[in-house]
């Protein structure tokens, strides 16, 4: 069967339903078509045990109520509902230590209060600098991230009028590393080592070049705090494909692409269902290894084998334990609505990350690995039964490949073994309250939800690919050369992985400015 729309859009994850919606809305024929039986990709959820709804991928989110993207597109009239995670962050102290843990509030006040206690005087009023300082500058990279990667865009972006008297000095700032930024402020390890691991989530150690700004992202966590939408990480997906149903567009499931090919003026996407989808315009929002496969007979072989050399997924990030228990996490003598509802942040110096990196880099596995726990079910109890809680415990770094030729089939139970006794170190009966457990191993990402390497940033969070070099110079601007029409979206483009919607909305508005009036005036829909 052939069937013919405006604009293919391949994967739904977050972004490429970004994008779709945004097309959608302004009246044009939009199609995504996904591999998956769960629409959602990394942002999706689903019952792994019964009555536990369980995220797939991603957990908190971030960055995307920074965009304003939930509110042009109205999703709370589709059903998404976010709920604050406040305290967003909680660090305890080493175990058996007796000291009190550092809070992160949404209250800046609170926040420099816990500091206070924990850490001193001294680092709180730092603290307190830190993060005047970078609201501004974290909020100019927020302006980054929604911009098409060109040097004027970024510029005006990223600079502000005062940075033109000492544009140098700006430049160090964003190409600091994170530790340096860290080292330069503050004396305590302790708040260096919480604030090192919520930057790491990015990906990188905060050792490496241009990682500061992934630490100053916690300025804006007082502005809009982390948020928990309802329902799960899955909620943002099924808002994003009911508002895309609402404006006449298609969301399938089942059959993903198979090739995208030329078609006269435009393209085809050929389907695993054996449909043809005719087309003016492809978004390829899945990974770009992904998409340069169904491209490869539409592109000189020297070219593609000469970016998919260039572009790194990386040895691998992560892999998770999904645990359904009988209890939140204790911490002692910590309250549970001081530590269950923000990222439990279970590092307390910064030598265990870097041990870890080096580790896995070398294709190996550390005793100790450095874990993330969130427990959401305390804010959203229609995560489990009643009685019963949500537990993800997140670990970093794990490679994809094991140097002693194990595969994750044999290692992976082993290690899941090590997060749980990680966290219950800190969190005494942890491991003794779990009744059921998933574990999601680099390998398990890989095969599940296309994350190739098992990468969820898709390719390295890397200097080298980021901005207008992500994820390569040539494919900078979401754009292929040499496949007009063909648009990158996703995580493998500017700005990168996490959930923020930013690179679905420019493809959108670059889109949109593609197909002009034409197709609007077709189907009879006024143009927004």
């Amino acid at each position: 069967m052939s069937r013919r729309h405006d604009v293919v859009v391949i994967g739904s994850g977050h972004n490429g339903l970004v994008c779709a919606a945004y097309l959608a809305r302004a009246g044009h024929d939009v199609h995504v078509v996904e591999k998956d039986t769960v629409i959602g990709g990394a942002t999706s959820t689903v019952e792994r045990y019964p009555g536990h709804r369980t995220d797939r991928g991603s957990s908190a989110h971030l960055m995307i109520r920074h965009t304003g993207i939930p509110e042009e597109l109205d999703l709370a009239a589709h059903g998404l509902r976010y709920i604050d995670c406040d305290p967003w962050g909680f660090a305890p102290a080493p175990p058996g230590s007796g000291a009190p843990p550092i809070v992160f509030h949404r209250d800046l006040d609170a926040t420099c209060a816990s500091i206070a206690a924990a850490c001193g005087n001294a680092d709180a009023d730092v603290y307190r600098e830190f993060v005047r300082r970078w609201d501004v500058l974290a909020g100019r990279m927020m302006k980054g991230f929604s911009v098409r990667p060109t040097a004027p865009g970024l510029g005006s972006a990223f600079l502000g009028a005062e940075d033109l008297r000492d544009p140098f000095g700006a430049v160090q700032t964003f190409l600091s590393s994170g530790d340096a930024l860290l080292d330069s402020m503050f004396d305590s390890e302790r708040l260096k080592a919480a604030l090192s691991w919520f930057g790491a989530q990015s990906g990188p150690p905060m050792s490496h070049p241009a990682t500061a700004p992934m630490i100053g992202f916690a300025a804006l966590m007082h502005r809009i705090p982390p948020g928990r939408a309802v329902g799960g990480s899955g909620a943002l997906a099924d808002a994003l494909t009911s508002a895309i149903r609402a404006h006449g567009g298609t969301v399938t499931a089942g059959a993903g692409a198979t090739a995208i090919r030329r078609s006269g003026r435009g393209w085809r996407v050929d389907t695993e269902g054996g449909d043809s989808l005719h087309c003016s315009t492809v978004v390829a929002a899945c990974h770009v290894h992904t998409t340069l496969d169904l491209l490869e007979r539409e592109l000189p072989t020297t070219t593609v084998d000469g970016w998919r050399r260039r572009i790194r997924p990386g040895f691998g990030l992560g892999m998770v334990v999904r645990l359904g228990t009988t209890d939140l996490p204790r911490y002692p003598d910590v309250p549970t609505e001081t530590s269950a509802h923000g990222l439990q942040l279970l590092v307390t110096d910064r030598r265990h990350l870097d041990r870890r990196y080096g580790v896995a880099a070398a294709g190996g596995l550390d005793a100790d690995p450095a874990v993330l726990a969130m427990s959401f079910s305390s804010l959203d109890p229609s995560l489990a039964p009643a009685g019963r809680h949500e537990l993800t415990l997140w670990s970093q770094w794990h490679p994809r490949h094991l140097a002693d030729g194990r595969g994750w089939s044999e290692a992976g139970p082993a290690e899941a073994d090590r997060i749980i006794a990680a966290a219950d170190r800190f969190a005494p009966g942890l491991a003794n309250s779990i009744v059921h457990r998933h574990v999601q191993t680099p390998e398990d990402l890989e095969t599940e939800l296309g994350l190739l390497g098992g990468n969820v940033m898709h390719v390295e969070m890397s200097l080298d690919q980021m901005l207008p070099m992500r994820p390569h110079p040539d494919l900078r601007g979401h754009a292929v050369p040499g496949a007009d029409g063909v648009f990158l979206a996703g995580a493998s483009t500017h700005p990168g992985g996490g959930v923020i919607g930013a690179s679905g909305r420019t493809v959108a508005r670059l889109v949109g400015r593609r197909l002009g009036r034409s197709t609007i005036r077709r189907r009879g829909i006024r143009a927004e």
